[in-house]
C-alpha cells in the first residue's frame, strides 16, 4: 500500500498483519462517513477480548507502569537484592562499568507479545498520514505528554503497532530524561528497547552516526515535546499542548538537517483522572512544581478509577488512543548560529500540522472533546 489519499490514514493491522486505510470522512458522502465510523468502530471491536486475556493485558500494562517513574525500578532491585545479593552485584556491576554503546537495541525484545497486550488494553492504533522515505532522518514531535505517555512508548519504543511496517527502512529511538541511564540494569532495559536520552548529545549522535550510509540517514528520533511541564495539563478531553515557546527540537532539525514530524495522540490525556485543579498557589500545585524544579519531572496527582473490573492506582483506564503521525517538514541544514525568522517559520509550519490533524480527525477521535486544542 505504497499510496493513500490526501486526507486519509493508514494504519496496521496486527492480527491480520496487514496495512489498511482509514478514509477520512469530511469530504465524502454521508453513506461513506457511515462506512468510515462503521471501520474505526469494528477496529475498536477487534480489540476487545475476553477475561483471560483482559487479565494479561492489565499485568503487561501494570508491569510496564511500574518501571516509568525511576525511583520504582530501584526500589525493587533494593528489594530483590536483600535477598539475592549475587544475582544482583555482578549485573550492578557490569552495568556501570561498560559503556552504553555496549547494549544494544533489541529487536526480539522490542517485539515481544506481551507489548500487544500492551497496546491492546487500552486499544492503542498508530496511523500515518503520507509514507516517509528512509533516505532522510528524522525527528517525531509527540503531543500530548499525558500523565505517562503511555502512546509513546507503544508506538515507537516497540514493534506492537507496527512502526516498522509503517515506515519501513527507518530506525527509531524514543527518546527519555538523560538521569533514567544512570541508573544500573534500568539503563540496560531502556537501551534494549532502543530508546536513548534526551540531551544534545544523544540526539546529534543518532542523526549523524549509522543509518544507510553511516550518517544517520534512515534514523529518527522521537520527543516528547512538552516535557513535565505538560503532564500537568493532562485533563481527560482536552489537548493542551506546550509549544509556543519550546523551539529547542526545530533548531536541532535545523542544524543536522532533520525533517520535522508531528505527531498528534487523540486520548493520552484521557488514560488518568486528574486529582488536582493544577492551580500553582494550591498546596499540591506547589509540591508539583517543586518536583519539577529539583527532579526534572513532575508528579502529577492522578488516580484511575474506571467502569471496568481490575481498573486500580496506576493502572490507567481501558479508553482509546489513536495516534496519527502528520506529514513531514523539510528543513534547510544550517549551522549555528540558527538564522532566527527561519526558525520561527519553520516553528510555524510544525503548529499548522498539528492544526490540520486536529480539525481533520477530531471528529472521529476526539468526539467527546471539552475544549478545542490549545497551544501554551
Amino acid at each position: 500500500m505504497g499510496n493513500q489519499g490526501g486526507h486519509d490514514l493508514v494504519g496496521y493491522d496486527y492480527q491480520h498483519r496487514q496495512l489498511y486505510t482509514l478514509q477520512h470522512p469530511s469530504t465524502t458522502s454521508e453513506a461513506k462517513q457511515s462506512e468510515v465510523s462503521s471501520l474505526h468502530s469494528s477496529k475498536r471491536r477487534e480489540d476487545e477480548s475476553g477475561g483471560i486475556e483482559r487479565v494479561l493485558q492489565l499485568l503487561a500494562v501494570f508491569s510496564h507502569s511500574l518501571t516509568i517513574y525511576p525511583l520504582i525500578p530501584i526500589f525493587l532491585l533494593i528489594v530483590y537484592a536483600i535477598y539475592n545479593p549475587l544475582r544482583v552485584i555482578l549485573p550492578v556491576l557490569l552495568s556501570l562499568i561498560l559503556p552504553r554503546s555496549f547494549t544494544q537495541r533489541s529487536e526480539f525484545l522490542r517485539s515481544l507479545p506481551i507489548w500487544r497486550l500492551f497496546a491492546s488494553y487500552f486499544p492503542i492504533h498508530l496511523y500515518r498520514s503520507t509514507p516517509l522515505p528512509p533516505t532522510r532522518k528524522y525527528i517525531f514531535g509527540y503531543h500530548p505528554h499525558g500523565i505517562l505517555s503511555h502512546g509513546a512508548f507503544g508506538s515507537f519504543a516497540t514493534e506492537a503497532l507496527g512502526f516498522s511496517e509503517l515506515f519501513p527502512g527507518i530506525e527509531n529511538s524514543l527518546l527519555t530524561l538523560d538521569s533514567n541511564f544512570r541508573i544500573p540494569i534500568y539503563r540496560d532495559y531502556l537501551l534494549l528497547l532502543g530508546m536513548g536520552s534526551v540531551s544534545r548529545a544523544s540526539c546529534e549522535k543518532i542523526l549523524n552516526t549509522g543509518g544507510i550510509d553511516g550518517k544517520g540517514t534512515g534514523n529518527g528520533i522521537t520527543i516528547v515535546i512538552g516535557g513535565a511541564k505538560e503532564s500537568l495539563e493532562a485533563v481527560p478531553n482536552s489537548m493542551r499542548l506546550v509549544l509556543k515557546d519550546r523551539k529547542g527540537f526545530v533548531k536541532l532539525a535545523i542544524r543536522n538537517g532533520a525533517s520535522l514530524v508531528p505527531v498528534l495522540s487523540f486520548g493520552e490525556n484521557d488514560l488518568y483522572t486528574m486529582l488536582s485543579d493544577l492551580d500553582t498557589k494550591s498546596f499540591s500545585g506547589r509540591v508539583q512544581q517543586v518536583f519539577k524544579k529539583t527532579l526534572g519531572f513532575t508528579v502529577p496527582f492522578f488516580y484511575s478509577k474506571g467502569p471496568y473490573m481490575f481498573d486500580f492506582g496506576i493502572t490507567p483506564h481501558r479508553r482509546p488512543v489513536n495516534i496519527a503521525v502528520g506529514r513531514p517538514i523539510h528543513t534547510r541544514k544550517m549551522v549555528d548560529p540558527v538564522d532566527g525568522a527561519y526558525l520561527d517559520e519553520v516553528h510555524g509550519l510544525y503548529v499548522k500540522e498539528l492544526e490540520r490533524i486536529w480539525d481533520e480527525w477530531k471528529d472521529v477521535f476526539a468526539q467527546g472533546r471539552a475544549e478545542e486544542i490549545t497551544f501554551i
